[in-house]
């Protein structure tokens, strides 16, 4: 099979067990969004699920990337398995058990109104981190399926937990049910489920800990964690980029906007399945072809074709977006600010290039630059946030989001041609990102809600894309037949 074949394989695999869970949460969104009183409440959750993407940064401290490199590159895989886990774990442990003793503290400094709520997110943590080897374990050994089938399985448990707690069962028979569960809102419902979720794919999970040792060796740990820290610090500025103005929001608005805004955040969605598949097929692949003779070809190959594809998923939601909305959001106060959504998939779409860019100091072990820009971003963040937000209120928030995209993407192109040069076809992705941006604010603000003319648009980039890849398109149609 070769290069191309394998990667459109494990990403289609992948993407399942990206697109399946997404999908249930397209769901969650609206059953969120229905039965959660207001968008205060909205945003309790939101601000939840903030500090767990902080949180899981911070425990498995880039060891997830680290582990794929050093698996392919060191001769002693079992060595490099044990060594990680073992790590991770103790870290896990290290880290869980004195945030759980000070949790009357701890809380209220992070914004939570329960500490109930603090501690469920711990317990969730303590599952999720356990399994984070594991899993990565299954991907670099193209164990798609089995992958697939646990996240699936974990996200269906979530969704049918959130449906008893929220729809089947009253209010008052939840509470009177999960009598030791004493939470105060319907959120706290939510952060069980997925503590429950996340605890029995644990339990599926746990026979492979079985074949790991809990053993470290000093030697290739230190190796690891030098190749890993700049991960880590990327971590955390990217979700800094990312998620740092629903924490901000509230702060300088109100939790009702910051509902609002972050509910339609969740549009964006529809990108980020696209993103995370590619991402999990992608990054154990462009691993294992770094040393291949037309390694630098595919790469350049496959962000050719990352971007069309996002280009038409952008312009196709933007097209609809009534639909979308009325999709996700079951309550009109949620649309107030739906003007943001071309902006944070078009701010998204440039991450997934930055994502995919990101190649060059992977193979090149220079991970530090991926620090570097990341810090930047995550620099760029804060300071647009607390300048821009006073001013132009959730707006603002969205178009430092895609300024700060924007900047790492070019700052890593830039780099990566000095060290790493690719072939990218650079003059046609940068053709296409501004001629979907610029359909983009068109079918928004002049043809929002004309389907005929939004579709239009949506063939006429189907049409260009054929007429400038007709040569790649049947080319490629020639050697499958």
């Amino acid at each position: 099979m070769s290069t191309i074949k394998s990667f459109i394989k494990n990403t289609f695999v992948y993407g399942l067990a990206a697109v399946l869970p997404k999908a249930v949460n397209v769901f969650l969104v609206g059953l969120h969004t229905k039965t959660l009183e207001n968008t205060q409440q909205f945003n309790i959750n939101t601000e939840f699920y903030v500090w767990a993407a902080y949180f899981n940064v911070l425990l498995t401290f880039g060891m997830e990337t680290t582990f794929f490199k050093f698996f392919n590159s060191e001769k002693e895989k079992n060595k490099v398995l044990s060594t990680s886990f073992s790590a991770v774990a103790l870290v896990a442990m290290a880290l869980l058990i004195p945030l759980f003793l000070s949790a009357t503290k701890i809380a209220p400094l992070l914004g939570f109104k329960e500490v109930l709520h603090y501690k469920t997110l711990l317990g969730i943590l303590l599952f999720d981190t356990l399994t984070v080897i594991p899993f990565a374990y299954l991907r670099v050994k193209n164990k798609s399926l089995n992958y697939a089938f646990f996240r699936v399985f974990n996200v269906s448990v979530f969704a049918s937990l959130n449906v008893l707690f929220l729809m089947m069962l009253s209010e008052k028979e939840t509470i009177d049910y999960l009598g030791w569960f004493p939470t105060s809102s319907k959120t706290g419902f939510i952060f069980l489920a997925n503590l429950l979720a996340s605890g029995v794919t644990f339990l599926m999970v746990f026979p492979m800990f079985l074949k790991f040792k809990l053993k470290i060796d000093l030697t290739l740990l230190r190796k690891m964690l030098s190749y890993g820290w700049p991960i880590l610090i990327a971590g955390l500025a990217y979700v800094t980029n990312e998620n740092l103005d629903k924490l901000i929001l509230p702060r300088f608005l109100n939790d009702s906007i910051a509902g609002a805004y972050a509910g339609v955040y969740k549009l964006g969605v529809f990108m980020s399945i696209y993103i995370m598949a590619f991402k999990l097929g992608a990054e154990p692949f462009f691993f294992n072809i770094s040393k291949k003779e037309n390694a630098r070809a595919s790469y350049a190959l496959i962000l050719k074709w990352f971007t069309i594809l996002g280009a038409f998923i952008v312009l196709t939601i933007v097209s609809y977006v009534d639909f979308f909305a009325n999709l996700l959001l079951k309550k009109p106060e949620y649309f107030e600010a739906l003007s943001i959504v071309p902006i944070i998939l078009l701010a998204n779409l440039m991450l997934g290039i930055y994502n995919n860019l990101s190649v060059w100091y992977k193979n090149t072990n220079q991970t530090k630059y991926g620090m570097y820009f990341s810090v930047l971003g995550g620099i760029l963040t804060i300071i647009g946030l607390i300048v821009v937000v006073p001013v132009f209120g959730y707006m603002g928030a969205a178009w430092v989001t895609f300024c700060v995209y924007g900047c790492m993407m070019i700052i890593s192109y830039y780099y990566g041609q000095k060290h790493y040069e690719t072939p990218y076809e650079t003059t046609k992705i940068i053709g296409l990102l501004l001629f979907v941006t610029g359909l983009s604010f068109l079918s928004f603000y002049l043809f929002r809600g004309q389907v005929i003319i939004n579709t239009t648009l949506l063939l006429s980039v189907l049409v260009i894309v054929f007429l400038a890849e007709r040569d790649f398109i049947k080319q490629r149609l020639s050697k499958n037949k």
